[in-house]
């Protein structure tokens, strides 16, 4: 809301200033004595967590019982189905063809995802600041601000990725705004104070030329009242919204973040790769904890070298940055199929994919329009 300025405030001129910065001057905040560890120069500060005590040693697994599990294979009925219900989820593709393609071949495969989720917590503290509205300032005078890591807060759902903000206790100081220098509010940019413009109609002239006579738009005065500022001259200071004065803090920022390491089996199929990361599986094998262990003796190898790639990757990338909380690794069978059938004497191909049976069509033979995107 504007102020009134009959109470005799001066008004500051920023017409010509820049935009306010997200926070202000550095040398306007002195150091806080129970903060110093806080302030190293930087506005915003990354802080490291404290050593974690190594998780369980790993243990010998017996893989037999494992590698004895199988899917349901895909039958000529089955695939069948899938394309059916596939194209009835299209609106441009015919279900004729769906419906009297002659199959020639099903050449399955089942292939091995490895999946590693690290789930972590990383803290960052960054001055920020807040109109102050006389309420009471949990200043330094209040005793001394927590380290960041000390600080206790509710943790998400494992690997539920979120982020929250907290301001540091004890660590509020109370100044005159940069914007405004205290004023509250500062001169129109559009009217440079006056409260009135040159009428955009006449130009100032106060009769329009064609046909000569009086304006209509300023009643013949030659000005109209100012948009920008209501007729004002002047405009509430954005920053501290008329306030005069900010609480500047410390503000702890917690990101939870969800890590994913994927890698899938070769394979000897034109499917996608992109697909078969996110297709449904059936869960071979499962380890969760603080911190996993690479698996080192699967037997398809590829799986055992994807394990110590993905953890090792993980480890790298958060050991200085931020606190690992969980750690989840997982085998999983997923199935693909590819499908072979013929139609109206020529030869196409589809595949199934999933324990869900997703389908993907390389060539439908009856499609109407490029609306639609094939997956």
């Amino acid at each position: 809301m504007d102020r009134d300025l009959s109470d005799g405030d001066s008004v500051m001129d920023l017409s010509f200033e820049a935009e306010s910065p997200l926070a202000p001057p550095a040398e306007l905040l002195e150091r806080l004595p129970s903060c110093d560890w806080l302030l190293q120069g930087d506005r915003c500060q990354v802080f490291f967590p404290p050593s974690e005590a190594p998780g369980r040693p790993q243990e010998q697994r017996c893989w037999s019982s494992f590698l004895e599990h199988r899917v349901p294979v895909v039958t000529e009925e089955v695939a069948r189905e899938a394309l059916l219900s596939f194209v009835d989820s299209k609106c441009c593709y015919g279900s004729a063809a769906a419906g009297d393609l002659v199959i020639l071949e099903l050449k399955q495969q089942v292939l091995r995802r490895y999946r590693l989720e690290t789930f972590s917590e990383s803290r960052i503290s960054e001055w920020t600041f807040q109109p102050f509205t006389n309420h009471s300032v949990d200043g330094p005078q209040r005793g001394t601000s927590p380290r960041l890591w000390d600080i206790k807060v509710q943790v998400p759902p494992m690997f539920q990725e979120d982020t929250r903000k907290f301001q540091v206790p004890h660590s509020s100081l109370v100044k005159e705004c940069y914007k405004c220098h205290g004023h509250g509010c500062y001169k129109c940019s559009s009217c440079h104070g006056a409260g009135t413009v040159r009428c955009p109609s006449c130009s100032g002239a106060k009769r329009r030329a064609r046909p000569a006579r009086r304006c209509q738009m300023c009643s013949g005065c030659g000005r109209q009242r100012c948009s920008t500022c209501s007729g004002r001259g002047n405009k509430t200071c954005a920053t501290c919204k008329g306030e005069k004065k900010l609480l500047h803090f410390l503000q702890l920022v917690i990101v939870w973040k969800n890590s994913l390491f994927e890698f899938v089996s070769e394979h000897q199929l034109d499917c996608p790769g992109e697909l078969l990361a996110k297709a449904r599986g059936e869960t071979l094998f499962k380890d969760e904890n603080t911190m996993v262990y690479p698996i080192v003796d699967f037997p398809v190898r590829e799986i055992s070298l994807a394990s110590q790639r993905g953890i090792a990757e993980h480890s790298a990338a958060l050991a200085s940055r931020a606190r690992v909380l969980q750690q989840r690794q997982t085998i999983e069978l997923v199935p693909l199929t590819e499908v072979r059938y013929w139609y109206q004497g020529k030869t196409y191909v589809y595949y199934i994919y999933g324990t869900d049976h997703k389908v993907y069509v390389v060539d439908y033979p009856e499609r109407y329009c490029c609306g639609c995107t094939i997956i």
